[in-house]
C-alpha cells in the first residue's frame, strides 16, 4: 500500500506507483470524491486533447461537381 504526508499547507505528493497507475504527469488535474462511508476516491481528470482526435466525426456534406454546376446553371437563368 502506497503512503504519503500532509504537509503543513495541507499538500501531499502522490506516490510514484499511483501516479504511475492513473498516468498522472505535471499539470494533471485530479478529482477526489468523498463517499458516504468514509472512503476517499480520487481519480485523473486531466484528459490529453490528442487522445480525443476522431473521437467525433463530422456529418459529412459533400457535394459533386455536378451538383455545383446544377446549382451555376439555377442561379444564372434566375433574374
Amino acid at each position: 500500500m502506497a503512503a504519503a504526508t500532509l504537509t503543513s499547507k495541507g499538500q501531499v505528493t502522490i506516490p510514484k506507483e499511483v501516479r504511475d497507475a492513473l498516468g498522472l504527469e505535471t499539470g494533471h488535474r485530479i478529482s477526489f470524491r468523498l463517499r458516504e462511508d468514509g472512503i476517499v476516491e480520487m481519480e485523473a481528470d486531466s484528459v490529453d486533447l490528442m487522445s480525443l482526435f476522431g473521437s467525433i466525426k463530422p456529418k459529412v456534406r459533400g457535394v459533386t461537381v455536378q451538383a455545383m454546376n446544377d446549382a451555376i446553371r439555377r442561379g444564372a437563368t434566375k433574374k
